[in-house]
């Protein structure tokens, strides 16, 4: 494929993701209006992949005694998975599964993946009442953790690190190490040594450990490295408290 070919490919593919979740950059928007019309869009999406995914397993059951290779050749078993299938990519998180394996800097669901993970940081109430997926949360952070994306996706990685070790600890929050080691600057380790030097200490704490860890690439970050760093960072606090 020539390289004209292949750029006119990925327009092709993002404009796809575009017409199917386009609306979905709602949840993010700042007036509470957009967000509630983009969670009623999202309801209606989850309906219908239940929908079609009810029907799969009717299909399923109906088939079931064809035998594997039967079943899987069967018209109408196989109709049904494709709707299942195609009423899943409206709708977010599971438009974000199955990635086919490649540069995720090229992936044409890049943008969705990282509103994703911005809508989780931004209104982590919303996210956690209509889309909680931990799970998906932590691969997306592993994934989108590598280095040379373009300014626009470091930028907003760096703003979803900003953001994260500000707030109290979430489930696979300790990830954003990876995206921070990734995407590591003079303008990243600015808002990390403010967040570091002021009043709240959960800011405090995560935005030291994430400085600490830049510059010891060699410190895991693992579950005990962290609650090491926080064990003795909340004595230190205390001690300083007592004086």
């Amino acid at each position: 494929m020539t390289k004209e070919a292949d750029a006119g490919t990925r327009v092709d593919e993002a404009r796809a993701w575009d017409a199917r979740l386009g609306w979905a950059f709602g949840l993010i928007a700042d007036d509470p209006a957009e967000r509630a019309a983009a969670l009623v869009r999202l309801a209606d999406a989850r309906r219908n992949v239940l929908d079609a995914l009810n029907r799969f397993n009717e299909s399923w059951r109906s088939t079931s005694l064809l035998g594997g290779h039967e079943q899987r050749q069967d018209a109408a078993f196989r109709q049904a998975h494709e709707r299942y299938v195609e009423a899943a990519t409206h709708l977010l998180p599971d438009a974000l599964w199955n990635r086919p394996y490649g540069d995720i800097r090229a992936w044409a669901g890049l943008p969705y993946a990282l509103l994703f993970l911005e809508w989780e940081a931004r209104y982590p109430q919303a996210w956690t009442r209509h889309a909680k997926k931990w799970g998906t949360k932590e691969s997306l952070l592993r994934n989108v953790a590598v280095a040379d994306h373009d300014e626009a996706v470091r930028a907003k990685l760096t703003d979803l690190v900003e953001i994260v070790v500000q707030r109290p600890y979430r489930c696979k929050d300790r990830e954003y190490l990876r995206v921070a080691r990734a995407v590591d600057s003079e303008d990243l380790r600015g808002r990390l040594e403010t967040a570091a030097r002021s009043d709240n200490p959960w800011a405090r704490r995560h935005a030291g450990y994430v400085l600490r860890l830049l510059d010891r690439p060699d410190v895991p970050n693992t579950v005990h490295v962290w609650q090491n760093w926080i064990a003795a960072e909340a004595g230190r606090e205390t001690g300083e408290l007592a004086r």
